[in-house]
């Protein structure tokens, strides 16, 4: 129990640290803050924890990134960097699902591709977009991955990981 409490207190305080709109970071501060998402988004190894705290899973899989499981209820609020707005996983030679990555969501507030005045960055890094939806009813957003669980040739923070199949 005091472990968990330390824990969370760590993951608190890495929260206040995240460079939220900062255009760079260091290398140190980026991977300490990175530290802190695997940490809070450690539960989610299995998938179960992530339906019980409010993600829905997407039924197909995306080559180069994964299953989607989202959590709709974190949509238009602004992005947490411990609270990631979506999980994704990659299913598993066993036939299980293993946590890849995670992802931010924010939408865009003035539903124009052509500005970008909002444009969220955590880890000294832009989110991309803005950029439309993938769906019906999806609006222009931006979105930031964090490879975090499986390594990522491309690197840590971009889109697309070749390492992921479906």
């Amino acid at each position: 129990m005091k472990s968990s409490k330390k824990l969370l207190a760590a993951a608190a305080a890495a929260a206040l640290a995240v460079p939220l709109a900062a255009s760079s970071a260091s290398a140190a501060t980026v991977q300490d803050d990175l530290a802190a998402v695997r940490a809070a988004t450690a539960k989610y190894h299995d998938v179960n924890v992530a339906l019980a705290d409010g993600y829905t899973a997407d039924v197909h899989c995306i080559p180069g990134m994964g299953i989607h499981y989202v959590n709709f209820a974190s949509f238009g609020a602004p992005p947490d960097p411990l609270h990631p707005g979506a999980l994704l996983y990659a299913p598993a030679p066993n036939g299980r699902l293993k946590l890849v990555a995670v992802e931010w969501f924010q939408v865009d507030a003035d539903q124009d591709l052509t500005t970008d005045s909002d444009r969220p960055y955590f880890f000294g890094t832009a989110f991309d977009g803005p950029m439309p939806g993938h769906a019906p009813g999806m609006p222009i957003h931006y979105d930031l991955h964090a490879y975090i669980w499986s390594h990522n040739p491309d690197g840590v923070l971009t889109t697309w990981n070749p390492n992921i199949t479906c």
